[in-house]
């Protein structure tokens, strides 16, 4: 970037960013989240500088679409959590124990090996096809789905039942 160029920049960032990133904590009620979402629209907009004519609508545009995918996610965890939590509170009333007793699905994920949890959060949270998973991670379609049918098992057998098949 010429100096001309990284000084207008320098500029742009100084006086946008903190009106964007408060704008995207209002809507995702989190201020890490909030500046990551600035923080990669910034990103987004450097990429196309020289081909950006409106900064300042671009920069709005780009964080509006990335809190819709955090929205999103948010909304797929929310939906896997429930689904979760009302099997295991079924499983714990079968076997005379406490709702309370079921351990959340996320530290259930989260135990799992890095080779069965990269996948699993790239698929059903990050909801990635399984063609694209296997190319960032570098690892064949098959080897992917024997990796998520792994940890699905492995994740049945710490809840104690049965998991639904969404996907």
């Amino acid at each position: 970037m010429k100096r001309s160029k990284q000084s207008a920049a320098s500029e742009l960032f100084a006086a946008l960013y903190p009106s964007l990133a408060g704008w995207c904590r209002r809507l995702v009620d989190d201020d890490g989240t909030a500046h990551e979402i600035a923080s990669e629209a910034f990103a987004r907009l450097w990429a196309r500088w020289a081909a950006v004519e409106e900064p300042r609508a671009f920069l709005y545009v780009t964080a509006a679409n990335l809190v819709r995918d955090q929205w999103r996610k948010l909304e797929r965890e929310r939906r896997a959590m429930r689904q979760v939590t009302a099997q295991a509170a079924l499983d714990a009333d079968r076997h005379g124990e406490s709702a309370e007793a079921a351990v959340p699905v996320r530290l259930l994920v989260q135990s799992l090996p890095e080779r069965l949890r990269t996948p699993v959060l790239l698929y059903y949270y990050a909801d990635l096809p399984i063609r694209e998973v296997a190319l960032h991670m570098g690892r064949k379609e098959g080897t992917v789905r024997a990796d998520l049918h792994a940890a699905r098992e492995l994740l049945r057998a710490r809840l104690g039942g049965h998991l639904d098949h969404t996907h």
